[in-house]
């Protein structure tokens, strides 16, 4: 293997994972010959990435969570340069991740490696105290959101906006009718979907799908509703059986755009799936809930009004936020019926997110960043 043929790829998280897959789907397109390595999931596995550690093992979030698995953290670590020694890699693809990847970002710039970080941590919401750490250690920054572009121009580190690649993931996918969707997961064509998407990590979903369940089941019986339950492959189904004695609703794992396109309403965990469904123009709510300690650092560093990609991408608060203690059963059924049962302000929120696709560029984002990544690995040969 030579060594403009090895580049390793690090994502931490299922939106990551799926961001990794597209991206070395392209790569492999321009280079067939390319050998990836380094830490993902199953998307990025299926697209012939070498894994050495999976996304499951990686994902924890938040202040707290994150001291308790510094050891781990560590050897992880250790082992990924170790990789790199060994197989040779002079270029690093960091993707999403910020605690892991901009700490090893620096590891990896000390063994001369040029470093292209996809997908930009959020220096928006948090300040300006990361900009100097990327603009030592990151050699390229390739963002998904036109502002962010213009934030890293106005302080000199390299950059190029390619687009938000859940556009592409959006335009590819083959929808079901609805009728098609409700036949196949047994659903009741009587009855509209009232969509919960309580997380991708098992202390995420822990936190926030008990309150908003009891609110959930609440709502089905008054605006004669059905519940459906996304879970992310990596969580075991049956956290929610445990977590909840209330039983009346359906949980999938696939056909989650499906969902968004064809639901009354969702209540949706901060974080991608939020854009997502508002791509799918899905009048929701936005909940967040943490351990206190994670959510009073946090409070005190971000600095946006707003934590939901939607409200940030529209200047405006289009969709009500609950964070923390507002996260309860009580506050989640009473914003969702306020919107169920006002037409106008319903179609009001439909309305505003339908303007939310002017945001972010247009498709080919996966293209044009592996165009981009190859450029730079082939400059290291």
């Amino acid at each position: 293997m030579t060594a403009n043929n090895n580049i390793l790829i690090i994502a931490g998280e299922v939106s990551g994972d799926l961001i990794g897959a597209s991206l070395i789907k392209e790569l492999r397109a321009v280079q067939p010959a390319i050998n990836i390595f380094g830490i993902g999931g199953d998307k990025m596995t299926e697209e012939g990435m070498n894994i050495s550690f999976h996304i499951n093992r990686l994902s924890f979030l938040g202040f707290v969570e994150v001291v308790s698995h510094l050891s781990f953290i560590k050897k992880v670590q250790r082992e990924i340069l170790k990789l790199v020694k060994m197989k040779n890699i002079s270029t690093a693809v960091l993707i999403d991740y910020p605690g892991f990847n901009l700490s090893i970002a620096k590891k990896l710039k000390a063994l001369g490696l040029k470093i292209i970080y996809y997908i930009s941590p959020q220096i928006w919401a948090w300040g300006s105290s990361r900009i100097k750490k990327i603009r030592s250690t990151i050699d390229k920054m390739l963002v998904i959101f036109p502002f962010e572009e213009t934030l890293y121009k106005n302080n000199n580190v390299p950059v190029e906006f390619v687009g938000h690649p859940m556009l592409e993931r959006i335009a590819a996918h083959k929808y079901l009718s609805k009728t098609e969707l409700i036949k196949k997961y047994n659903l009741d064509d009587q009855k509209e979907i009232l969509l919960l998407m309580p997380g991708s990590r098992k202390h995420e979903v822990e936190k926030i799908f008990p309150a908003e369940i009891k609110a959930a089941i609440k709502l089905s019986q008054e605006f004669n509703l059905q519940v459906v339950v996304a879970s992310t492959q990596n969580i075991n189904t049956k956290i929610f059986r445990n977590l909840s004695s209330l039983e009346n609703y359906t949980i999938v794992k696939e056909n989650i755009f499906d969902f968004m396109n064809h639901s009354k309403f969702g209540i949706i965990k901060s974080g991608t799936a939020t854009l997502e469904a508002g791509l799918h123009q899905l009048p929701m709510i936005i909940v967040y809930k943490t351990i206190w300690i994670t959510y009073l650092i946090g409070k005190n560093l971000v600095k946006l009004e707003s934590i939901g990609l939607v409200n940030i991408l529209s200047g405006e608060k289009i969709i009500p936020e609950l964070i923390q203690t507002e996260a309860n059963s009580t506050s989640i059924y009473e914003r969702s019926k306020t919107i169920l049962s006002d037409k106008t302000l319903y179609q009001n929120m439909k309305d505003k997110l339908s303007a939310l696709k002017v945001k972010l560029g247009t498709e080919g984002a996966s293209m044009r960043a592996a165009k981009i990544i190859l450029n730079t690995l082939n400059e290291t040969a």
